[in-house]
């Protein structure tokens, strides 16, 4: 067994440093070495253009991770190091050898639910996007696993479209927390590191006012910039391999299809090394990635529905080639169960909750397109690649059925009792959370279910209903094993606390006055979503959403979190 040493300081990170993606890809042939490339233009080929960050400025620790600086070995107090202060809030100037000093961006194509775009971007080519305000900083092999860091507001990149590549303390509290969270509910998701704000540099943003009912922001308001520090074994998109792949259709360089094939090669060697042997031909590696990514999306897709998670807005550009949750805009974890429930303004019923396993699909078969022009002279891989592509739809409900069968107890899916179920969560409503929580406890009767129903005015019919299917779903389980047994692995299934919106706004409100303390408390609440914390937790985070918050702008619903 390997063992590890605490690492203390930078000096001590910087020796873990080993950059594969620079030293093994392309760099684009038009980029400063420098990494003096912040204005929006055009990127014709490579895989990533070398960027410096703009720091923050005068910039003020708010959190960091403690539970994955313990998981790296990083010493707690790191974090608050001026010279890791400085590196993880965008100034890479000063970094010790054989760290770099500059860092890189890279270019990805848009689809929004299996279509192409180009048209969007500012060249009207789809030349213009990719990394905008994301800048990578260091890859490094820690305690045997490679991981990249990159800085969520690091500052405007060749890919930013004119915008100013800034990310406000808001938003960055929102992601921060929100992957300390899906971690801690067992979703696989990129991880936060650090959390900085700058204690003068500010930018307008649009937003909501206090108590608007408006669907779209309809104040400007200065807020603080801050960077928030996303670690993840690569932060390839499916939308990368798009790029490179409609490049490669079209042969818009003499390098077209090498690139996409070292890109393919690359994603293999950061995310499935352990899955693929290293011997097979290219084209085998192809076969291998689609049926492993096939398994990884369709389990992602069905974590996020049993935590009540959604993405808002899941396009080919915001799913990560590994299999993991990536980019925390507008999110939201539903309050009340409902199927359409979707918590971006501009997403539609395509990104909606219980829409999520199609709009994967969609972003599948973009995947697997993208994969197509690697095997046109191997007809049988071809194949192949088709038949996995066409099998998303049957894998996809079978891991959504096993995921039900799980949350309610039952060794089996029961379509009936399922289909009962939900159309009783809508038509009451239920909290999404709080009832599975109480079904959990296998309780005698309804009476602890209703904690969870937020229409209090019981009628006699419903009641009977639900009474109904509670008896029958009793009499399954009672088949299955122990109530005692079958509450003990519900509730490793069903989390007692979820990371809901009306939780946050307190907290980045609190943040934005230099308050860390509501920030700091929730983040140890949201980082143990399944204990049986104290009664003063219960009673703060364990109910329904509160009234005066229906329907409001920034809490029920928000536009693009910036």
């Amino acid at each position: 067994m390997t063992t590890y040493h605490m690492v203390t300081s930078l000096d001590e990170l910087a020796k873990l440093a080993n950059y594969s993606l620079m030293d093994t890809l392309n760099c684009d042939p038009d980029a400063k070495s420098n990494g003096a490339d912040h204005m929006s233009r055009q990127v014709f080929s490579g895989h990533y253009v070398p960027v410096k960050p703009t720091p923050i400025k005068d910039p003020e620790y708010v959190c960091h991770s403690k539970n994955f600086f313990l998981e790296l070995g990083l010493a707690d107090d790191m974090a608050k190091s001026l010279d890791f202060v400085r590196l993880f809030s965008g100034d890479i100037s000063h970094v010790p050898h054989p760290m770099r000093k500059v860092g890189w961006a890279c270019g990805y194509a848009l689809s929004i639910y299996g279509r192409e775009y180009y048209q969007q971007c500012p060249f009207k080519t789809g030349n213009g996007y990719g990394d905008g305000r994301a800048v990578s900083v260091l890859e490094a092999v820690i305690k045997g696993r490679r991981l990249e860091m990159q800085l969520k507001g690091g500052g405007p990149t060749p890919f930013c479209r004119g915008a100013d590549g800034r990310a406000v303390l808001r938003s960055s509290v929102r992601e921060f927390l929100a992957q300390d969270h899906m971690h801690a509910l067992g979703v696989p998701t990129s991880r936060s590191l650090s959390l900085y704000v700058s204690k003068t540099e500010k930018v307008n943003r649009p937003w909501y006012s206090q108590g608007s009912l408006s669907q779209n922001p309809d104040i400007l308001t200065s807020e603080a910039v801050a960077i928030c520090t996303r670690v993840a074994s690569s932060f390839i998109r499916v939308g990368q391999l798009e790029l490179f792949a409609r490049r490669a259709r079209k042969n818009e360089h003499s390098k077209a299809m090498e690139e996409l094939e070292k890109i393919v090669l690359h994603l293999i060697d950061r995310e499935y090394f352990k899955d693929i042997d290293s011997n097979l031909t290219t084209a085998e590696k192809v076969i291998c990635l689609a049926r492993e990514f096939l398994g990884r999306l369709t389990s992602l897709i069905a974590n996020w529905i049993r935590v009540g998670y959604c993405q808002g807005n899941f396009n080919s550009d915001n799913c990560a080639a590994g299999g993991f949750t990536l980019d925390y805009g507008p999110f939201g974890f539903c309050d009340a169960f409902n199927p359409h429930y979707q918590p971006w303004t501009g997403g539609g019923h395509h990104f909606s909750f219980m829409n999520q396993p199609v709009a994967a699909e969609r972003n599948f078969h973009m995947f697997c397109m993208a994969l197509q022009p690697l095997l046109t002279s191997h007809q049988e891989c071809l194949g192949q690649l088709n038949e996995i592509r066409d099998s998303f739809a049957i894998v996809m409900q079978e891991k959504m059925e096993k995921m039900w069968a799980a949350k309610l107890g039952l060794g089996t899916f029961d379509v009936d009792l399922f289909r009962e179920l939900e159309m009783l969560m809508v038509q009451t409503p239920v909290d999404y959370t709080i009832f599975f929580r109480e079904l959990s406890m296998v309780p005698e009767e309804i009476g602890p279910l209703k904690k969870s129903f937020y229409n209090k005015a019981d009628t006699e019919i419903m009641d009977t209903r639900w009474s109904k299917w509670f008896m029958k779903w009793k009499l399954l389980i009672d088949s299955v094993s122990s109530r005692e047994a079958i509450s003990e692995q519900m509730k490793l299934v069903n989390p007692k606390y979820s990371l809901r919106e009306w939780f946050l706004v307190p907290a980045y409100q609190q943040a934005a006055e230099g308050n860390y303390t509501l920030l700091r408390e929730l983040n140890e609440v949201m980082t143990r979503p399944y204990a049986e914390q104290s009664k003063e937790v219960e009673q703060k985070y364990y109910r329904p959403k509160p009234s005066e918050f229906l329907e409001v702008g920034g809490i029920s619903h928000l536009s693009c979190s910036s």
